[in-house]
Formats: C-alpha cells, sequence, structure tokens
C-alpha cells in the first residue's frame, strides 16, 4: 500500500499511578483525559475531535485543569517543524518565479507603449493581455510555492496544502490563457500589417473576422468551465490526510472526483482552440501553398520558433493536470506525492513557457516602430517607382525649411515672423521703417532716366495728348500716435496688408481715415457713395449725384 500512516492510537504514558500519565517530565491526570475524551496519538498529539495539542518538549503543557483545559498549550496547528524537500523545492522554483516577473514588467513596457494613434480595429489592451497573463501565473505561482512551504510545518495537515493546490490551479488556467493571448495577438498582428498598406483590403464583418470574433469567446468559455469545476468546492476533505483511514475515505475520492476529471477535459479543449488559431491566422495572413503535403509543411514553417516550443509545454501542462486528476500518488493535492512528478510536470513546464515568452519578447521590436518602419520602406519604394528622390535631412536645416514637429510648431513659426499683440504693432512699425529707408536709398542711388517726349503739332494736339503714366512713390505707412484703440488696429492691420502683399499696397495720395473708399487720383470724384447707405443707382459708373435712371422696358433691365 502506497500510503503513508500520519499518525496511529497509542495509549496514554505510565505514571505514578493508574490515574497518572507522564509528557516531557509533567504528571497529567489520566482520570480528566479519559473523562474529555482525549486520546493519544504516534505524532505526538493529543485530541478529542474539538482541540489538538502538542505534548512533546518543548511544547509540552504545563498543567491540567479538571475542566480540561490545558496550561501553556501549543495548538497542533501551527508550523512548529522544520522546512521539508518540499518547501526547499517551492522556495527554488519561487525564486525564478520572481527574476521573470521582473522581465515580464519589462516587456510590459516595452511592446505596451504607443508610438502610433490608436485604432479602434486593433486596441492597445489586445498586445498587453499576454504579459497580463503573466504577472497573474508569477503571482499565483508565487503565493502558492511560498504557501506551498508550510505543509510539511505544520505537524497536522491543515490549510497550507489547501491554499497550495488553490493557486497551483489558478497558475494553470492563467499559463494556459497566457499562450492564447500569445497566439491570438500573432494572428492580429499578421492581420495588422496585412492591410496596413490597404485598410480595405479585408473586412471586419466577413467570414473571417466573425471566426476571429467567437473564436475568443469559445476559448473563454471552456477555460471559466475549468475555473467552476476546480475552485468552488468543499476543499476541507483534502486536509484530512492525518490517518489512512481519513485518507481512504476523504482525500482521494476528492481528489479524484468527476469535476477534476471533466475540468481537465476543458483545458485539453482550450489546447486545441490554440492550435485552431494559429492555423487560422497562417492560412489567411501568409502565402498558401498546393497540395496537402505542401501545406503541412509550409504551416510547420510559417509557425514561430516561440510557439514551436511553447504548444508542446501547454499541453504538459494539460497533461500533467489530466494525470494528477486519476492518479492521486502522483497529485499535488497528496501531502505525500511524488515531488519530481509534482514540479517537474506541475511547475517546470510553466517557468518554461514563461521564460521563452520573456525572451521572444526581447528580440521582438515595438509593434509601432516596426510598422513605422515598414511605412517608411514602403514611401521609399513608390517613390523609387516613381523617380523622386527625397532631400537629405540637412538640406531643410541647411535652407532654413524646418519641416519637423506638429501643426502647432509651424502656426508658431508663423506667428513669430510677424509677432503677436501689441508687439505685433511694434514688429510691424520696425519692419515698415526699414523698408522705407530701403526704399529712400534705393531711390538716391537709382540712375534717372527721363521718359521718352513726343512732338506736336500745335496746342490743340498737345492738349488731346495723352498725359505720362504716373507712378506713385512707394508707400510708407506712418505709426498711429493717437489714443484710439480701433484706430491703432486699423493702421496696425493696414501695415501688416503692405508688408505681406506689396502689390496691394494703397497709393500715397490715398486717405487712411477713409476706409470705405479711397480717391483713384486727385482730379476724379468717387464712383462709391461716402456714406454707409446704399446707393439707389443701378450702374456702377453712375454718381449718386446724378439723375437716377429711368427704366421703360423689361428689355432695358
Amino acid at each position: 500500500m502506497y500510503l503513508l500512516t500520519a499518525r496511529d492510537l497509542l495509549a496514554f504514558p505510565s505514571g505514578d499511578n493508574a490515574t497518572d500519565t507522564v509528557f516531557s517530565g509533567i504528571h497529567f491526570n489520566l482520570t480528566t483525559l479519559n473523562f474529555w475524551n482525549y486520546t493519544y496519538y504516534s505524532n505526538q498529539t493529543i485530541s478529542n475531535g474539538s482541540w489538538c495539542f502538542l505534548v512533546d518538549s518543548p511544547y509540552t503543557p504545563k498543567g491540567l485543569l479538571t475542566n480540561g483545559t490545558f496550561i501553556n498549550s501549543t495548538w497542533c496547528y501551527l508550523a512548529t517543524q522544520p522546512t521539508g524537500a518540499r518547501g526547499n523545492a517551492g522556495v527554488g522554483f519561487a525564486a525564478a518565479f520572481a527574476l521573470v516577473l521582473v522581465f515580464v514588467l519589462m516587456n510590459l513596457r516595452r511592446h505596451g507603449r504607443l508610438y502610433l494613434p490608436a485604432e479602434k480595429r486593433f486596441y492597445p489592451i489586445g498586445r498587453r493581455w499576454q504579459w497580463y497573463w503573466g504577472i497573474f501565473v508569477c503571482a499565483t505561482a508565487l503565493v502558492g510555492l511560498f504557501t506551498g512551504i508550510d505543509v510539511e510545518r505544520y505537524r497536522v495537515l491543515e490549510l497550507p496544502i489547501v491554499l497550495n493546490v488553490f493557486f497551483w490551479f489558478l497558475m494553470q488556467m492563467g499559463t494556459m490563457a497566457l499562450v492564447w493571448e500569445s497566439v491570438r495577438h500573432w494572428g492580429s498582428w499578421k492581420e495588422r500589417q496585412f492591410i496596413d498598406p490597404n485598410p480595405f483590403v479585408l473586412q471586419e464583418n466577413d467570414r473571417r473576422g466573425m471566426f476571429e470574433f467567437w473564436l475568443p469567446l469559445f476559448f473563454y468559455l471552456w477555460l471559466w468551465l475549468n475555473f467552476f469545476l476546480i475552485v468552488p468546492r468543499n476543499w476541507g476533505n483534502i486536509e484530512l490526510q492525518r490517518d489512512s483511514d481519513q485518507i481512504v475515505e476523504f482525500a482521494i475520492p476528492t481528489a479524484t472526483d468527476g469535476r477534476f476529471k471533466a475540468a481537465a477535459f476543458c483545458l485539453l479543449v482550450c489546447w486545441l482552440t490554440q492550435m485552431t488559431s494559429l492555423w487560422h491566422s497562417i492560412r489567411h495572413y501568409e502565402p498558401r501553398n498546393r497540395g496537402l503535403f505542401n501545406r503541412v509543411i509550409g504551416f510547420l514553417g510559417y509557425i514561430p520558433f516561440r510557439f514551436v516550443l511553447m504548444m508542446p509545454l501547454a499541453l504538459a501542462v494539460v497533461a500533467y493536470q489530466a494525470l494528477s486528476a486519476w492518479d492521486f500518488r502522483l497529485s499535488p493535492l497528496n501531502a505525500k506525492t511524488s515531488l519530481l512528478a509534482m514540479y517537474l510536470g506541475g511547475y517546470a513546464p510553466t517557468l518554461l513557457i514563461l521564460i521563452i515568452h520573456v525572451i521572444a519578447g526581447f528580440l521582438r521590436p515595438n509593434e509601432d516602430r516596426k510598422l513605422i518602419r515598414q511605412r517608411r520602406e514602403r514611401g521609399q519604394e513608390i517613390d523609387r517607382e516613381l523617380g523622386l528622390v527625397q532631400k537629405p535631412a540637412w538640406w531643410r536645416r541647411l535652407n532654413g525649411d524646418p519641416q519637423g514637429g506638429s501643426m502647432r510648431d509651424r502656426i508658431m513659426r508663423n506667428v513669430q515672423e510677424v509677432g503677436g499683440g501689441r508687439p505685433t504693432a511694434r514688429h510691424v512699425e520696425r519692419l515698415a521703417a526699414q523698408r522705407a529707408a530701403q526704399a529712400e536709398s534705393d531711390a538716391a542711388n537709382a540712375n534717372i532716366e527721363m521718359n521718352e517726349m513726343h512732338r506736336t503739332n500745335g496746342i490743340r494736339g498737345a492738349a488731346n495728348a495723352a498725359p505720362p503714366a504716373y507712378t506713385p512713390p512707394p508707400y510708407t505707412p506712418t505709426p498711429y500716435g493717437g489714443k484710439s484703440d480701433q484706430r491703432r488696429s486699423e493702421r496696425t492691420m493696414e501695415m501688416a496688408a503692405g508688408l505681406l502683399f506689396p502689390g496691394t499696397a494703397p497709393e500715397a495720395g490715398a486717405s487712411v481715415a477713409s476706409p470705405r473708399g479711397r480717391m483713384d487720383s486727385p482730379s476724379q470724384p468717387s464712383q462709391r457713395p461716402g456714406t454707409s447707405e446704399r446707393s439707389h443707382s443701378t450702374a456702377s459708373g453712375v454718381s449718386t449725384s446724378g439723375p437716377p435712371q429711368q427704366i421703360r422696358s423689361m428689355l432695358d433691365v
């Protein structure tokens, strides 16, 4: 029989007389112990079914009262024993999981950062879920391994064995979810690269898109079934491994019941779903091969190397959970289980999956950065096909044509050329003064050439001759020195318009005080009304002082 006896019934040690017993040199009343139904066990404990105390040195009680109360007693359910092989191995695995947790957090920062605007079709949390599950797996492994230290330190088995296996089951669920999110996101990343040149090449609501929509729900359905088949149960029967009768009657039937076996089947369905997702992504986002044999070879060739290692390890996780549901000797629920089977089949595959996942994360670049590089390469290829040559970066800096920065930066550069607020007026006035000084300097240094003179036949011909073209001097606005803010604003706008658009500057003889119209020449009357009222004339060339036009028929309109 493979079961080890945890404790046996023993007779009380003989004392000075028939009503006396001795534990570690301390005498106790045997009549009182029998009256309160205390029993002595081979693991140096006495218990009456409700209370349990240690009686070996140095935990021996100092006395016993007639009401059955021990003086200075030690409760059985305390960690009083030294750490065993199960706890020592657990500490080593816990240190490894803690180290992996640091690298998981580094990868979360590395791959979770955004360098492109978030897209509705590809949410940023999709790439982070695999690292979130990695954190969950490390956390559950650490809690389960550290609580497993006390499994052997308790004289009488109790809560630590339950916590150890409870978090072990959660760790296995998280491991399957981690592998699933890795496979699913790899397919999503292949789709993102596939549609990046043309977002309309694949529809979201076609058969492929709907399959990708329902497949995660199908996976998590079976994963949650595994959770509900394992977690909600009476875990107290697992603690009943204190003697052979309890193990046979309570522990073994509970650890190998139908719910644990069905939970292992649910985990197998999850693994098959992962393989289906891998096949679906390769089928739709990788080049297709002809023939069954070539398709199998192509499928194996397109699988990333990390999945070649992770998928068999995930299958090992499923296999050990199924093995523990059929064989109690190799199950982690057994306090005296085989440690080689427990750590090699229960913790080593999960740790190796995390290590492979972390190393692959460090070898892969951030997806946004890789997508930016692919877009730049496609743009350069298109430019080469069109015969376009991009100027180097130093060209713009050398020629004062900075193109970097956002639209806000470009607007700020344009505003700085003119100024803003009251400094705008001072800047415009300073530029106007500089331009006027430059115009005067050019006029003083320029050679004056007379216009061609035509001879006339007489006074009549001279009167009919066309006057020479009048060239007004360059417009030089004068700064406004008054107190009117409105007039100062109008003058500033006029100066700015003259600087930005020199060809539309007003002539020298124009009146600044009349913004609604200006005289074309001193001798020509204005053709526009001088007030803000509308003119009643139907012709633009008729003065408002002339007689109104008489309309005689509709043909004149």
